[in-house]
C-alpha cells in the first residue's frame, strides 16, 4: 500500500529499565557525541508526519524535545506491549511505526517499505533481519489497539504472542546491522564506529 507519511506517527519506545546498562535510561545513553534518542529522531523522524516518544522516567527531559511523551497507562510494568498501547492511544493518524529506541542504524525507508507489505486486510508489518522478525521495528493500523488491550487484560506480555494473533505480514532486510541494539556498554563501540561510517 502506499501511505503517505502524514498518515504515520512514529512511536519511539523509550520505557525499557536497561538492567544491562546498570538502570540507566536508555534513550540518554551517548553514542558517537550524541544521546540514542537523538540518533532515532534523525532516522525516524523524516520517514513519519509526527512523533511521540513513550517513557516512564526522565520526562522533563524527553519533552525537552518539543515532543509528545506518553507513560504507561499504570505504575506495573509490563513491558514494551504497554508502550505501544500508550503510543497507540496518543496517536491521530491511522498508522503507527514502532520502534525502539536503542537501535541508532534505524533504516531511512523503514516506513516506506512496511507500508509497502501492507494488504487491505494486514493489521501489522514487521522488519525481518538476522534470520529472525524485529517484531519492536513494525507498521501497524491504529485500531489495533483495541486487540492489544484485551491482550493485556488477558496477561499477555510477549509482543511476539500479541502479534501472533493478528493478521501479519514480514519484510525481509538484507542488512541486520541495521536492526542492531544496544543493550551493554561492550556494544558502545562497535555500534559507534557503525553510525559513523553511516
Amino acid at each position: 500500500m502506499d501511505i503517505p507519511r502524514e498518515q504515520i506517527t512514529a512511536g519511539i519506545l523509550a520505557g525499557g529499565e536497561g538492567r544491562r546498562l546498570g538502570g540507566l535510561d536508555k534513550g540518554w545513553y551517548e553514542l558517537a557525541g550524541r544521546a540514542l534518542v537523538e540518533h532515532v529522531l534523525e532516522r525516524v523522524g523524516p520517514q513519519c508526519g509526527a512523533v511521540v516518544i513513550s517513557a516512564n522516567r526522565s520526562l522533563a527531559r524527553y519533552r525537552g524535545l518539543n515532543l509528545p511523551v506518553q507513560r504507561d497507562d499504570d505504575d506495573d510494568y509490563r513491558g514494551p506491549l504497554a508502550g505501544i498501547a500508550a503510543i497507540l492511544r496518543a496517536a491521530r493518524t491511522p498508522y503507527v511505526l514502532t520502534v525502539p529506541v536503542d537501535t541508532p542504524l534505524l533504516p531511512v525507508d523503514l516506513a516506506d517499505r512496511l507500508a509497502s507489505a501492507m494488504r487491505p486486510s494486514t493489521q501489522l508489518a514487521r522488519a525481518h533481519a538476522d534470520s529472525r522478525d524485529q517484531p519492536l521495528h513494525a507498521l501497524m493500523r491504529r485500531d489495533v489497539l483495541a486487540e492489544l488491550e484485551t491482550a493485556l487484560f488477558a496477561g499477555v506480555r510477549a509482543v511476539t504472542e500479541w502479534q501472533a494473533r493478528l493478521d501479519c505480514q514480514s519484510v525481509a532486510w538484507e542488512e541486520p546491522e541495521a536492526f542492531a541494539n544496544l543493550n551493554r556498554p561492550e556494544d558502545a563501540q562497535a555500534m559507534a564506529r557503525l553510525v559513523a561510517r553511516r
